[in-house]
């Protein structure tokens, strides 16, 4: 019992000990702690970030396409054709599928 006397009184405190224990749980323990928390949305940061800048590629690839069809006529009739099967009054349209399609480029 000689040692509890040397103990100063604060820290005999349950609420003190209690306060520090459920700190040091959160700080280091949790799942959602400070430590993996910051490397995860780091890392998830990281991932959007490559994310924005291949959206953002593609955007511009979308636009500069746009800017090709509103400008060349010839262009949009051959996108019109392959994209959306479309064809002229007087054409006949023969669609011809390969027999592996999953072999696709």
């Amino acid at each position: 019992m000689k040692i509890l006397t040397h103990i100063p009184p604060f820290l005999k405190n349950k609420y003190l000990l209690t306060g520090v224990g459920f700190t040091v749980w959160i700080l280091f323990f949790d799942n959602r702690d400070l430590i993996t928390s910051h490397f995860r949305e780091k890392g998830e940061l990281v991932k959007l970030q490559k994310s924005k800048k291949y959206y953002e590629q593609q955007i511009a690839l979308t636009r500069q396409e746009l800017d090709q069809l509103k400008t060349n006529p010839a262009l949009l009739e051959k996108y019109a054709r392959e994209k959306y099967l479309m064809k002229r009054d007087n054409e006949d349209l023969f669609l011809i599928r390969d027999q592996n399609p999953a072999e696709k480029h």
